[in-house]
């Protein structure tokens, strides 16, 4: 038997102050986990009163020391189909990025073009970014309600479609339109994905696998750089190439998807329904089950959907405050060149591709808020010179600030999905995500307020803006409002996924029927056959057929 664990008594969507429960602590490949008097996992603060639960935020983040596993042995823990489903949601989420900066890349081709203003041409960045919550909200409910396939599907087609629109765009309204509509697709993608990448995988495996999933947004953008270089203004249409070569990827993309089932966890959540519906346990059908699975989902997770908001709210300012003014600072005021400024922002992708792995992997072993409060105080202490540095060396400065962003970044899907409520856990993802999206969008109107209180002057007047202060200054205060959202937060560090571990599930069909339904899709996956189904998962602890929950219904039947 483990030691009693404070972090592990309790639930992120459970609120605070519920009734004592008497618990076993179980260890299970190196994690605590709290059972229940039904003989059911909890989440980590269930019964804690709000004064237990703040006495916990000092002691809870004292670094879980889970053993550190090779890294080999967790991608051989991961089976080909789990591999194929991380593969179209990592490709999938690196497009959707690539396809976001065609625009911040041809900004000035694209006002001369259109006769308009840069100021103008950005209003399809904006425009972008503050729709996204209408797609992260539709899609969101529609993969939880009719699964992750077809929306991930109709997701990639509408990438397509907007990417040739905006290509053959005549008009800057027609431009607008096409950013206004390519806003709602982006903003469904990211849930669907992090979804279908993560929620089959082994437990062991999923905070290596969510920094790497993350900074395939840091990819899309090295992506976008090179082909910018080689499509815009290398032929008579001029930045056209780029947006057209860009609605070529999706067709692949849609093609593997298709070649792909639902993942074993959603299936889970259908069989309930399903099983729910020929019971006679829920009237109305399955969409009358799903409905009820949310409105308990509001009704015990409203906080957590707060603060997951929130936190977002400060990510994404902590991503768009250290890049969206730097490469401006680099050149006007640090007067580098353009082959200088490319260079830099590559290796500082690179900073933050490795630190999204790294940390991620990392913080399987420490933990999730440990992990992004340490790379918030080191991005923190690297804001000089990442600022105030004028010399080709900055590049090193460069690497390691964006190194300490992305690496609390690739804690964050993994992160998202383990506080989520689980039969609605596209939805929350991607809203609490694309939600903070659109707060962040404000960040280059800050950064440039704060700049006009910074002048730089020579002897004949202002000539630009103290980029450096302004960036310095703004990410000082959002490091410092990140590390005291994720102090406060809960943690739910090595969450079962199955539906036999979904309390909000049970509530709503009642455990028999949660029991059924597991022993019908453990029975319909064996009659595919192979290991793609998830058998090597189970056998190391994985969520997948033949894993820990299943194993365990079984068992009981």
């Amino acid at each position: 038997m483990a030691s009693p664990d404070p972090e592990k008594a309790g639930s992120p969507g459970h609120g605070l102050g519920g009734m004592n429960h008497s618990h076993q602590y179980t260890e299970n490949n190196g994690m605590n986990t709290i059972i229940d008097e039904n003989g059911h996992e909890q989440p980590p603060h269930h019964g804690m009163s709000i004064g237990q639960y703040v006495k916990t935020r000092f002691t809870t983040l004292k670094p879980a020391m889970r053993p550190a596993p090779n890294p080999i042995r967790l991608l051989r823990m991961i089976t080909g189909r789990q591999w194929a489903f991380f593969g179209v949601a990592f490709f999938a989420w690196t497009w959707d990025a690539f396809d976001f900066f065609t625009v911040s890349l041809t900004v000035e081709e694209l006002a001369k073009d259109f006769g308009k203003t840069n100021t103008d041409i950005t209003w399809g960045i904006t425009l972008v970014l503050m729709l996204r919550s209408i797609g992260a909200i539709s899609f969101g409910i529609a993969a939880d309600r009719y699964g992750r396939k077809w929306p991930f599907v109709v997701n990639n087609l509408l990438f397509i479609v907007l990417e040739l629109g905006t290509a053959f765009s005549q008009t800057y309204s027609q431009f607008l339109a096409c950013r206004a509509l390519f806003g709602i697709a982006m903003g469904g993608l990211y849930g669907n994905a992090a979804a279908t990448a993560l929620e089959d995988l082994p437990p062991a495996a999923r905070g290596l696998m969510s920094g790497l999933l993350q900074q395939g947004y840091a990819f899309g953008y090295l992506l976008a750089t090179a082909f910018a270089r080689g499509l815009v203004n290398t032929t008579s249409h001029g930045w056209r190439p780029l947006f057209w070569f860009g609605a070529c990827p999706p067709v692949l993309i849609i093609a593997l998807r298709l070649l792909l089932p639902e993942t074993e966890i959603y299936e889970q959540h259908a069989s309930v329904r399903r099983t729910a519906r020929a019971n006679g346990h829920n009237k109305g059908g399955v969409s009358a089950t799903f409905l009820r699975e949310g409105k308990v989902a509001i009704k015990k997770h409203w906080l957590i959907l707060i603060y997951l908001v929130l936190l977002m709210a400060g990510f994404n300012f902590m991503s768009h405050g250290s890049q969206d003014l730097y490469p401006t600072m680099l050149r006007s005021q640090y007067s580098f060149s353009a082959n200088a400024v490319t260079v830099t922002q590559v290796v500082a992708n690179l900073g933050a591709m490795s630190g999204g792995i790294i940390v991620g992997f990392a913080s399987q072993i420490f933990g999730r808020r440990i992990s992004i409060i340490v790379m918030c105080i080191i991005g923190g202490a690297l804001l000089y010179p990442y600022t105030f540095i004028s010399s080709k060396r900055l590049i090193a400065a460069a690497f390691f600030e964006q190194f300490a962003v992305q690496g609390a970044w690739g804690v964050i899907p993994i992160h998202l999905m383990e506080l989520s409520p689980g039969a609605f856990r596209t939805f929350v993802v991607g809203t609490s995500y694309q939600l903070g999206n659109l707060v962040s969008s404000a960040s280059s109107t800050i950064e440039s307020t704060i700049g006009e209180r910074f002048p730089l002057e020579n002897g004949g007047g202002k000539v630009g803006y103290e980029y450096g202060k302004v960036i310095c200054i703004f990410m000082g205060c959002v490091y410092v409002y990140t590390i005291l959202l994720t102090f406060v937060g809960p943690e739910y560090l090595g969450r079962s996924f199955d539906v036999s571990e979904d309390e909000d599930v049970r509530e709503v069909a009642g455990e028999e029927v949660v029991r059924g339904a597991v022993i019908a899709s453990h029975m319909h996956g064996h009659g595919h056959g192979g290991d793609a189904e998830g058998s090597g998962s189970g056998s190391e602890g994985g969520e997948g057929v033949g894993g820990k929950a299943q194993g365990k219904e079984v068992e009981v039947a």
